[in-house]
């Protein structure tokens, strides 16, 4: 009897295995292939309205506000009012950048940044794509005019006063470069890369980046050359580096380096109409 029992309890345990998982009742769909014709189409629609629904805004937001602020430039006056130009490209930036984050974020289902190929740079890295904006910012300054130039376009004209300096300065370093990446070299270099490559890509944003760009420097041709040189550095830095970080960087660098020219020329600001006769 004690054999019996002893070899019973030597016996190995019989596994039990763990029963399949029960199958979804409602299976999640596949999430949508990322940077199609289509998207592309809807994308477009939406900036273009909202392009219409931010213009809208900006009017009616200044009409009800002027009798509680006190505002005096008549409505006419306001397409070269500085503050009120920011404020109607944030309303848009505003629009579109929120229309990206649901296209990436919530139909694409990837990261916001690693859905737009944002690669972190190294501190190394950082300093070297800051350096080169700096240079290319300090090389467009002193470009050889080859193409007919004026000075008072109007970009040059929102420059009417320290404070409207000031503004569309802190627009331009901190605002303007990041939202621009995202939609230029972020979500279209990704549709246009898609559908015809990275030569493609390059060539179209730079060419768009530039297009959208001439009616700041409307007369001034030989400017609406070197945004194009600009446009073209940037999509390539997008483009040879496969992340959108590097671009973004230039830009900011890039347009940091003329506020900054502009600022110590102009006795900060107080001396606009000697830096525009330039």
């Amino acid at each position: 009897m004690s054999d019996e029992s002893s070899s019973e309890q030597n016996k190995p345990e019989a596994v039990t295995e763990a029963p399949p998982p029960a199958p979804e009742m409602f299976p999640q769909p596949p999430a949508p292939e990322p940077w199609k014709a289509r998207d592309l189409g809807f994308f477009l629609i939406f900036s273009v309205a909202a392009l219409l629904i931010s213009n809208f805004a900006a009017y009616a937001g200044y009409a009800v506000l002027k009798p509680l602020m006190g505002w005096r430039t008549p409505t006419q006056d306001l397409e070269s009012n500085p503050f009120f130009l920011i404020a109607n490209q944030s309303l848009l930036y505003g629009l579109v950048l929120g229309y990206v984050y649901v296209l990436v974020v919530v139909h694409y289902g990837l990261g916001f940044w690693r859905g737009l190929s944002w690669r972190r740079p190294t501190s190394n890295q950082v300093l070297g794509f800051a350096l080169a904006g700096l240079a290319l910012g300090i090389g467009i300054a002193h470009a050889p005019t080859l193409l007919p130039d004026r000075e008072d376009f109007p970009l040059e004209q929102l420059f009417s006063s320290p404070r409207a300096a000031y503004a569309v300065s802190i627009f331009a370093i901190f605002v303007a470069p990041v939202i621009e990446e995202v939609i230029f070299r972020g979500v279209l270099f990704a549709f246009f890369e898609r559908s015809g490559g990275l030569r493609l890509a390059i060539a179209l944003t730079a060419l768009l980046f530039a297009g959208l760009h001439i009616p700041e420097y409307w007369g001034a041709w030989n400017h609406v050359l070197l945004i194009g040189v600009v446009a073209l550095a940037l999509s390539l830095a997008r483009g040879l580096t496969g992340s959108l970080a590097p671009s973004i960087i230039l830009h900011l660098s890039y347009n940091l380096s003329l506020m900054v020219a502009l600022f110590f020329t102009s006795q900060h600001f107080h001396a606009l109409q000697a830096f525009a006769a330039r």
